[in-house]
């Protein structure tokens, strides 16, 4: 099994830039689906950034393009959640997780979430 153990987060103004960070712990392949979730209060969760831990197959949801940049060290075992050009819509708790099989759909390992709040 994998533990996941999130830091980063907090308060900005628009335009501003935060970094998340997800420390690994446990045996971890480079097939292994990573990504960013979030979820702000009323909506759905959605998908913001994955990867394979290999750090291929990047994807970003349509929302952060250009803005978020996923990327991880693998001698750290520590995901990372780049975001700059924050703006309100932005705010929302961020989950980072992973699955164990490498065309999964769900993931089977959470973070304990971290708040980033966007302020106008």
């Amino acid at each position: 099994p994998l533990t996941l153990v999130q830091s980063g987060g907090g308060s900005v103004q628009a335009g501003g830039s935060l970094k998340l960070s997800c420390v690994v712990s446990g045996a971890i392949a480079s097939t292994y689906p990573m990504a960013w979730f979030r979820e702000a209060p009323g909506k759905e969760r959605e998908r913001v950034a994955s990867m394979k831990w290999g750090a291929y197959n990047i994807n970003y949801h349509d929302s952060v393009k250009g803005r978020f940049t996923i990327s991880r060290d693998a001698a750290k075992k520590t995901l990372y959640l780049q975001m700059d050009n924050l703006n309100p819509a932005d705010t929302a708790m961020y989950f980072c997780a992973a699955a164990v099989y490498p065309f999964a759909t769900e993931y089977d390992y959470w973070g304990q979430g971290t708040q980033v709040t966007v302020s106008s």
